[in-house]
């Protein structure tokens, strides 16, 4: 008996850690995308038709495989206890010396739901 125990125990371990994989993300270049931190340096503005053909793509992930593949997010916003966004900058942030302070910069938008499950993914200057 106790050993089934550990059995299962074991399996749904395995089941819940083999969901948090890195995500496939087609011809986009994750090496550039994670050295272009808050979009400074303009390597990310680049991928733009590529993360567009496949940003829905990433619908129904979870925030640790968001956080695999693309890295830490760049700001995280808390709307609320049942959702919160992840930020990734397009363009050059307030937190870069090369911000155009007359505009928002482009950024990618993951909207994650109370059970941290990407459920939108949009690509825009305004915020939430």
């Amino acid at each position: 008996m106790r050993n089934t125990f550990y059995l299962f125990i074991f399996i749904v371990g395995l089941g819940t850690f083999s969901c948090s994989g890195k995500l496939e993300v087609g011809n986009l270049d994750i090496e550039n995308w994670k050295k272009d931190r808050y979009g400074c340096n303009g390597l990310r503005i680049q991928q733009m038709d590529e993360i567009q053909r496949i940003k829905n793509d990433f619908l129904g992930a979870n925030n640790q495989q968001l956080i695999k593949t693309f890295g830490r997010p760049d700001r995280v916003m808390l709307v609320d206890k049942s959702q919160s966004f992840f930020f990734y900058f397009l363009e050059p942030s307030d937190n870069c010396d090369n911000h155009d302070e007359s505009k928002q910069p482009l950024k990618v938008m993951f909207r994650l739901n109370a059970i941290n499950k990407v459920s939108e993914v949009t690509i825009s200057r305004l915020d939430p």
